[in-house]
């Protein structure tokens, strides 16, 4: 099987490392020379790609609108197994479905990554034990999607979380993308200026991600905007209620808010830890165990 990873960055050239640790024959395509050069003086890749015709698998490493002229215009062979790992789905599905290309295409979101970009900064173990979710349509094609299954297997992924693209959405506006939004917030109070000595755990926790991409990040939330704009709107819901509380120095309502959280809280880590070992189906998500 021959593979090309286009888009030679964190994520991209991780994915290289992880499929030729696998033992796959891997090429690299990046519109700037640099990442390339990096990665092929540094055997990330065994080869950088000048067309697409030849490969059995292409993943699109590459941010939404770009990831969507890459497939538009990309001249691919009949029937290439064609994989975007963006961070948000339906409107790349809906892009794919109104190219009408002969590929077969299946959407795939690794949950893993670092604060810091560039290829420089790729390892072939990122995806270790991490959770890979991978969307699913009425028509996608199954062989290509047992083909990206086995790759994310070897890849080293613990977990593969299937789901439609809609599904994908509105979860990763809450895990993920509302986790930023939140950090990015936290961070712009003048008290941060001279915080030696006071922080913990709790602060390198909420301030860790605002420093991450502006441009890629500003992306994701505006091609996932409905979902953002829910979440944005529950969690302002939920601080009013406790701003409410101290406002009125009402301990019990305070305590009564508070105690809602916790118990939300523990009730799915409950669920989670149960999970943690083996895979399920609920509802419109299905997860398998790929390793122990």
């Amino acid at each position: 099987m021959k593979i090309c990873v286009a888009g030679l960055g964190l994520i991209g050239g991780s994915l290289c490392m992880a499929l030729k640790r696998a033992g796959y024959e891997v090429w690299g395509y990046n519109r700037s020379a640099a990442p390339r050069e990096y990665a092929l003086a540094h055997g990330i890749i065994d080869g950088v790609a000048c067309g697409f015709g030849g490969f059995d698998v292409v993943f699109v490493a590459l941010p939404p609108a770009a990831a969507i002229k890459f497939i538009s215009d990309t001249q691919f062979a009949s029937g290439t197994v064609v994989a975007d790992i963006c961070g948000v789905k339906k409107v790349i599905e809906d892009a794919v479905r109104s190219a009408h290309k002969d590929i077969r295409y299946v959407g795939t979101h690794p949950m893993a990554g670092k604060e810091v970009s560039g290829i420089q900064n790729a390892c072939a173990d990122l995806f270790d034990r991490a959770n890979m979710v991978l969307t699913r349509s009425a028509s996608t094609d199954e062989e290509a999607y047992g083909i990206i299954k086995k790759l994310v297997k070897d890849m080293g992924f613990m977990r593969l979380v299937e789901c439609s693209a809609e599904v994908h959405d509105r979860k990763i506006a809450y895990t993920s993308q509302l986790a930023h939004i939140v950090s990015n917030s936290y961070v712009k109070d003048d008290e941060i200026e001279s915080c030696l000595g006071f922080t913990g755990g709790s602060f390198q926790d909420m301030t860790r991600i605002a420093a991450v991409d502006a441009d890629v990040w500003a992306e994701l939330y505006l091609y996932n905007a409905e979902n953002v704009e829910q979440k944005i709107k529950t969690l302002t819901d939920n601080l009013t209620k406790i701003r409410d509380a101290v406002v009125k120095r009402d301990y019990a309502l305070l305590v009564s808010v508070l105690e809602d959280g916790r118990s939300r809280y523990c009730d799915s880590s409950a669920q989670s830890f149960q999970r943690e070992g083996c895979g399920f189906s609920e509802g419109e998500i299905k997860a398998t165990l790929l390793h122990d």
